[in-house]
């Protein structure tokens, strides 16, 4: 079994951590998604990504937008045009904001000043699958997964 720990030390009696390992999700798509929420206050994070469920705002991509749409007032609130609704990665997000919040409430921490001071992802183990083709052949498959850590504080 590795060991493994978050990616930064912080007090412990000030902050709540939560971390989703192996989430079924590409890193491409979360990592997008974990810059925007990164520095904002837990229920202005958690309307984003119920508003990103809805298909009701995109998100900014920035690395990987290769072939990507643009999206009207995208550049007027990020500086950035091209976007996408990160759904499966919004969710399972959305999830782990649920189970912080959940460990800050036991921690004593006050829920409601609750501000995200770290959020990472990481690239996870990549799962190889046969997709059959005609004529008896097969193509791989890459099914990828991604490690998920965010750790609150109370706003002073």
């Amino acid at each position: 079994m590795p060991r493994w720990k978050y990616s930064v030390q912080v007090d412990p009696e000030k902050t709540a951590k939560a971390m989703v390992w192996d989430a079924p999700i590409s890193y491409k798509k979360v990592v997008e998604l974990a810059r925007v929420l990164k520095g904002k206050r837990v229920d202005e994070a958690r309307k984003l990504l119920e508003r990103v469920i809805r298909l009701e705002e995109p998100i900014p991509v920035r690395r990987y937008h290769g072939k990507q749409a643009h999206h009207r007032g995208l550049a007027d609130k990020y500086g950035w045009p091209v976007g996408r609704y990160p759904v499966k990665a919004a969710k399972i997000i959305l999830k782990l904001l649920d189970n912080v919040v959940n460990n800050a409430e036991q921690k004593g921490l006050d829920t409601s000043r609750l501000k995200i001071i770290h959020i990472a992802v990481h690239k996870g183990i990549t799962l190889k699958r046969w997709m059959p083709r005609a004529f008896g052949r097969a193509t791989p498959k890459w099914k990828r997964r991604s490690h998920i850590e965010i750790i609150v504080a109370e706003e002073e």
